[in-house]
């Protein structure tokens, strides 16, 4: 069966197109633009039309190019972005006309779920150990706990994503020490009093995680997590993008998720990136649905 998922979220809107036989995710199509939302999405204030008219365009080329590949069933959600301003609903209404099918809304408690899913789904661990799984996003951090065989048992949404953290701290290119020390800061702030239940073992999902792969290998501990802080410093975005092939508008954010998943570390312990998060867990339950 071939699912598609389009994820808006708060830096980048995201297509993934996958294959689902015997129990396993085969991606077809991968599309990513980064449209960064939460640039332009305040709380509790209105989203600009010009910006659903752009965010409009890039979901109607995702889902054309769903259709193009044989996509069968395609669900389209929205995260933080659009939770957290005041007309987000109706940008869903308006989005939906350009998806040919309806936007969602996620909320936190179904976008954990959903992340956890997708990242547990290939991991290799007993239906009852407790596994950890961080999705830092643009606009959120999702922290979640729970196991293969119950779901989500724990989680917390916190209002600390890497494209608010960088757009409010790091306005140098590299980064200088005070700025990362201001974000350091806010992380501190957000997961002062925040206690998950222990886990035997971490993940780590999202555009951070993912992109940190390339730089330090698929292991986020305090030692990892430190040398990547020093490649990301060591040059302007520009070059650090080519010498990793990463896009410059991810190595712009990146320090900042780093710093969040610096901090999340502390809490869970030692991250692995994990193969899957919320796309996968929202084709995986298209495919178990349309099974």
């Amino acid at each position: 069966m071939r699912v598609a998922c389009i994820d808006i979220g708060s830096n980048t809107t995201r297509l993934l197109v996958a294959d689902h036989a015997g129990g396993a995710l085969l991606p077809v199509v991968q599309v990513r633009a980064f449209t960064q939302l939460g640039r332009a999405s305040r709380p509790q204030e209105p989203l600009a039309e010009d910006v659903v008219a752009s965010l409009a365009e890039v979901v109607a080329e995702q889902a054309a190019a769903a259709r193009e590949a044989g996509a069968t069933a395609v669900r389209v959600v929205a995260t933080a972005a659009l939770r957290r301003v005041s007309n987000g609903v109706a940008v869903c209404a308006a989005l939906s006309g350009a998806a040919g099918r309806p936007v969602e809304l996620l909320s936190a408690e179904e976008e954990a779920r959903l992340a956890f899913a997708g990242a547990t789904a290939s991991l290799a661990c007993g239906p009852a150990e407790p596994i950890g799984v961080a999705d830092v996003g643009g606009g959120s951090s999702e922290l979640i706990v729970g196991t293969r065989a119950d779901g989500v048992t724990w989680s917390r949404s916190l209002a600390l994503g890497s494209g608010d953290l960088a757009d409010v701290h790091l306005c140098a290119d590299p980064p200088v020490a005070a700025e990362l020390q201001a974000v350091r800061g806010a992380v501190a702030a957000a997961l002062a009093g925040v206690t998950a239940p222990p886990v035997t073992r971490a993940v780590a999902v999202g555009g951070s995680a993912t992109s940190l792969a390339r730089l330090v290998g698929p292991r986020l501990d305090a030692d990892a997590l430190a040398c990547a802080v020093e490649k990301l410093v060591a040059a302007p975005a520009a070059v650090v993008a080519v010498d990793h092939e990463l896009d410059p508008a991810r190595v712009r954010l990146l320090p900042a998720g780093l710093l969040v998943l610096a901090g999340v570390v502390a809490l869970l312990g030692p991250l692995e990136v994990a193969d899957g998060g919320l796309r996968e867990g929202v084709v995986l339950g298209l495919a178990t649905a349309g099974s």
